[in-house]
């Protein structure tokens, strides 16, 4: 960015340049800017779609002509409780969905080619945490992070278990039918990327696309599950934006997935690494149980 800067700093002439993760903020006597790298995506073309369905919640883009950055206009944030601020940021990704939701004909394959793929991460994930749990078990001395991992392993499989046995049930459901429900999803959620000024923003738009609303939930609740009470922020989403019986059951199915464990030789970041992803098992076992509690009892 550095030629782009120097010559865009000619331009605005900041009183203060600071680098603030990935962008640059300037500070000048007109105002504050966000000076962002290009990515892949096309953001003009995005939020002119996005204003043509009727959705302006995004940060202003002052200058999206330039070849390789953005300009955007600097939005304040106003400092709030991390459950106000996911709350309302759920509100937004409801609406978002709602207004440029569409049904999309697609091919027999397109199910066909989604089931294969989970169901192959699925059966690479058993076969990854069975191949672990048979080499720490030979362990004469397991270490700590080991233990904890052997003792918690039948609780991993039977969430694996239940991930495959919905998979079949999900692909039963939608199998035959030639149509899906997309809309643009953001596609990286999390609350750093939810501004509140006068109203709220949804910033960091680089991996936007077309595609069930249903991956946006996972991205979010990925990053979010140990920060936010997600059983509230899913009723809320569903007030607003109701899923089908084969939408939820795919969310469920994908937020059930626990990924691989990074072991290291550091022990204390190895037990560390291993507790965060048993606590997601947990806490995602406890959102997930009432929903399949309440079928139960209807039949």
């Amino acid at each position: 960015m550095s030629n782009n800067l120097e010559a865009i700093k000619q331009i605005y002439k900041p009183y203060r340049v600071t680098l603030k993760n990935n962008v640059t903020v300037l500070e000048t006597t007109s105002g504050k800017y966000i000076v962002k790298d290009k990515q892949d995506q096309d953001i003009k073309e995005i939020f002119t779609y996005l204003k043509s369905r009727g959705f302006d919640f995004f940060p202003p883009l002052i200058d999206g002509n330039r070849k390789d950055v953005n300009i955007y206009e600097y939005i304040e944030d106003t400092s709030m409780p991390i459950e106000q601020k996911s709350s309302d940021m759920i509100d937004l990704v409801a609406l978002l969905h709602y207004k440029t939701t569409y049904y999309k004909k697609v091919s027999e394959d397109k199910y066909k080619e989604i089931y294969e793929n989970v169901l192959n991460n699925i059966n690479y994930l058993k076969q990854y945490y069975s191949e672990l749990f048979i080499k720490i078990d030979e362990e004469v001395y397991m270490a700590p992070s080991h233990y904890l991992l052997i003792r918690n392993a039948s609780k991993i499989m039977a969430s694996l278990d239940f991930a495959k046995e919905e998979l079949e049930s999900w692909y039963d459901l939608v199998k035959l039918k030639d149509k899906q429900r997309v809309a643009l999803i953001h596609n990286n959620l999390k609350t750093e990327h939810f501004l509140k000024k006068e109203r709220g923003y949804l910033i960091s738009w680089d991996h936007a696309k077309i595609d069930t609303p249903v991956l946006d939930l996972v991205s979010f609740y990925r990053n979010e599950f140990f920060n936010v009470d997600f059983e509230t922020i899913l009723e809320e989403y569903l007030q607003k934006n109701p899923l089908s019986d084969e939408e939820k059951k795919l969310f469920f199915i994908l937020i059930s997935l626990i990924d691989e464990i990074t072991l290291l030789d550091n022990e204390f970041q190895s037990c560390r690494n291993v507790r965060l992803k048993l606590d997601y098992l947990y806490i995602t076992e406890k959102l997930v149980r009432p929903y399949y509690s309440v079928k139960e009892e209807e039949k």
